[in-house]
């Protein structure tokens, strides 16, 4: 009798090699990010040394970083010069309408980052605190300051599903930066924008909706989503990106409490990191977990099939799942029933 092997590949210690340095990567992106280098690069800079006088840094140093970043598909090297390779030029050189390096200060935040020093930890016995979702928790600032410009596609790519030209009521839960509110109000004269968020990271959706002209269309809510009451009813509400922060019943208690905010046909319309149902792809939806793991008590990435349930559990009719075209993320439209 034969035994089928396990894998048909053969065995690759580089593969671990690579996981074990990958913490590296991380840190050469962000010192790149900090020494400006990619828009330095971008005006005609092209040598080690070139670079190095245009950043204020030593020629070895930015020789090594930029060998590094060829390496990793984020630079170009011809002979002994460097150039921009597509991903960087469009996200990271700061004169690309597309950049959004900024969202390196909330992705690698010391605070977020230490969570993960005592990971196995964590996955024996949980987290000893709230994490992330402590009562206002200042890294919500950070992300709504930061963050904004890598979410700024989506929210367009979000209010070109939802905007219409009819009169829109719209509650944006957890807003954050408040763009994906605001991007409706901007496409539709008709939308009134009602944010909710804890006070200080208010400030930041206020900012975004006086320099977006929607000011005189967009109302807060202060305080915790679980907590205060809606108001309404609404015919849009906004979850975007605060599902995934805790377990399924509080997911749950939180839907029924928006089904009664809702108008009759109104729409629940959440916005994640939805995993297929083998829950290893597509990447970066299926990855997303291991942030929750590391940052939450109870949170996870949930499947398609997960949301329906939890939806219908509460009280809601179907729900229907598209794939936003620029990004990880997918949009979950649920009708109330």
């Amino acid at each position: 009798m034969s035994t089928a092997p396990i894998s048909a590949s053969k065995p690759d210690p580089a593969v671990i090699f690579d996981l074990m340095n990958a913490y590296q990567r991380s840190a050469a992106m962000k010192a790149a990010i900090e020494l400006d280098l990619f828009s330095a690069i971008s005006p005609g800079n092209r040598t080690a040394k070139e670079i190095a006088a245009s950043i204020g840094a030593t020629e070895r140093g930015v020789r090594i970083l930029c060998d590094y970043l060829v390496i990793n598909n984020l630079l170009l090297k011809e002979r002994d010069r460097y150039s921009l390779g597509i991903n960087a030029a469009t996200f990271l050189d700061r004169n690309s309408p597309a950049c959004f390096a900024s969202a390196i200060k909330f992705l690698q935040d010391p605070r977020l980052a230490a969570r993960f020093d005592n990971l196995a930890q964590t996955i024996r016995a949980g987290l000893p605190d709230e994490g992330t979702v402590s009562h206002e928790n200042p890294l919500w600032v950070e992300f709504a300051r930061n963050m904004a410009p890598m979410i700024f596609p989506s929210a367009m790519d979000v209010a070109e599903m939802l905007a219409g030209d009819a009169p829109l009521r719209v509650l944006d839960i957890a807003a954050g930066h408040g763009l994906f509110g605001i991007s409706i109000a901007r496409r539709n004269p008709q939308a009134k924008i009602t944010a909710l968020d804890w006070p200080s990271v208010l400030t930041v959706a206020r900012e975004n909706a006086q320099k977006f002209g929607v000011a005189d269309r967009h109302s807060t809510i202060e305080g915790d989503a679980f907590e205060v009451e809606f108001g309404g009813p609404y015919d849009v509400i906004l979850v975007t990106n605060f599902f995934h922060h805790f377990d399924r019943a509080s997911c749950e208690r939180l839907m029924r409490k928006i089904l009664n905010a809702l108008a009759p046909g109104g729409r629940c319309v959440t916005l994640d990191f939805v995993p297929n149902e083998d829950r290893i792809s597509p990447p970066a939806p299926a990855s997303f977990a291991m942030n929750m793991l590391g940052g939450t008590p109870l949170g996870d990435a949930y499947t398609f099939a997960e949301y329906d349930s939890m939806f219908r559990n509460a009280g809601f009719g179907s729900s229907t799942k598209q794939d936003l075209p620029r990004g990880p993320q997918s949009v979950i439209v649920t009708q109330r029933a």
